[in-house]
């Protein structure tokens, strides 16, 4: 089973001045992989929270994967990329590149995502986008390559090439 944690980085959200519906899209989209959400959290848009939040759920809840929504933009406050990358071991620069160049389909304002994915320890990191629209759209883009990488951090996996025949 891979463990799943959800962080959105919100001000708005973590003072329930707005209701959060990306993470719920993601909880759905989680459920439909047969994965389970073990942690959920509306945070505010501060890099000090989200770094020892994603260190907790990486380094003692031992997630196999924690998916961020939201804080990737241009506002000064949007500080979840930064957040990721301190607290990052390696960095996992093909997913976000295929979220961007999926999301580019759709519009041209995708190129000013800076979300990134990382690996801390044996847990995988990504920054999703803040619209529950982008989110299904982004993670549908990676989803089939997810349950492999996974695998692979966790020591269940270890071959990635398909036998010469």
């Amino acid at each position: 089973m891979v463990r799943v944690g959800i962080i959105t980085a919100s001000d708005k959200g973590s003072r329930g001045e707005r209701e959060d519906h990306s993470g719920p899209a993601l909880k759905e989209l989680i459920r439909e992989m047969g994965w389970e959400v073990v942690e959920y959290a509306v945070l505010p848009d501060d890099q000090l929270l989200l770094e020892k939040t994603l260190c907790l759920w990486s380094d003692e809840i031992n997630l196999d994967l924690i998916l961020t929504t939201g804080g990737t933009g241009f506002s000064p406050r949007d500080v979840t990329p930064e957040a990721t990358l301190a607290v990052a071991d390696r960095l996992v620069p093909g997913i976000a590149e295929v979220m961007r160049q999926e999301s580019l389909k759709v519009t041209p304002k995708a190129m000013l995502s800076r979300a990134v994915a990382v690996i801390r320890k044996r847990t995988l990191i990504i920054n999703m986008p803040g619209s529950p629209k982008a989110v299904r759209e982004c993670f549908t883009a990676i989803s089939s390559a997810l349950p492999h990488g996974i695998q692979i951090l966790k020591g269940e996996a270890s071959e990635c090439a398909t036998p010469d025949k």
